[in-house]
């Protein structure tokens, strides 16, 4: 509202200031007709002046805005799957019942493309994970939540975040499940129904993680081939991965 007020005063200004020009104008060189018909063309070029200055000019400034924002936010990508996000799906893996499915259409190479990426998606998003809580031990897990909650914390207070939609629900399911694990003080000893229940967390959180996986290694191949290349030799859908070169 105050900033409201302050555009209509300076409005007002500039207004008045305009007419007094035009009017100092007309005492001075005793034109009226001529400044009247300057006035008027000026006025016809008034719309055309908007279009090429708030219409178009705004939009490239959004443009550039976006990609600003679109820059930072795949810096918060970056960080999370190095940090959290690699090692979390390298986890999930041992309590997916499928993961030797998975595994067949997520070795993703040096050599793929655009394709490639978009087909593993669509398998992705069609391929039902069947999570298994007692197919490993989940207090691994716990432990591993434990050691990353600040970064998990910090990360999630970044307003950037909110621009990517599915990448922000995907962490959002890892943040519930790393919620439902730090209040759990037995896991030995979860009933079955409670089991069910983180076992249905896992997945969601699982699930959307793999797809923004393969959207951030799609985006590291097409912008940072130097960082693709570590991340294909780290892939943790590859049992044979390793960092070194052979």
């Amino acid at each position: 509202m105050k900033d409201m007020k302050w555009l209509l005063a300076l409005g007002l200004v500039f207004l008045v200031f305009s007419t007094g020009l035009y009017i100092a104008q007309i005492v001075i060189f005793h034109k009226a007709e001529e400044t009247f018909f300057l006035l008027f063309q000026d006025l016809a070029f008034l719309p055309l002046h908007v279009l090429l200055v708030v219409i178009i000019l705004e939009k490239l400034l959004k443009r550039f805005e976006h990609q600003s924002v679109m820059k930072k936010l795949n810096m918060i990508v970056g960080v999370f799957f190095i940090e959290v996000g690699t090692d979390l799906i390298r986890m999930f893996a041992e309590f997916d019942k499928t993961n030797t499915e998975a595994v067949k259409f997520l070795q993703i190479g040096d050599k793929w493309t655009e394709e490639d990426f978009a087909n593993a998606r669509k398998q992705i998003l069609n391929f039902d994970f069947q999570v298994e809580v007692h197919r490993g031990y989940i207090g691994d897990l716990q432990v591993f939540f434990r050691h990353r909650r600040r970064i998990i914390m910090g990360l999630m207070e970044n307003p950037n975040l909110l621009e990517h939609e599915s990448f922000t629900d995907m962490f959002l399911a890892v943040q519930h499940l790393c919620e439902e694990l730090s209040m759990r003080k037995h896991l030995t000893k979860i009933s079955a129904s409670d089991t069910k229940h983180l076992a249905g967390d896992m997945k969601r959180a699982y699930a959307a993680l793999v797809v923004e996986w393969i959207s951030y290694m799609r985006h590291l191949k097409k912008e940072y081939p130097y960082l693709y290349s570590l991340a294909v030799r780290t892939n943790p859908f590859n049992p044979d991965s390793k960092v070194e070169f052979s």
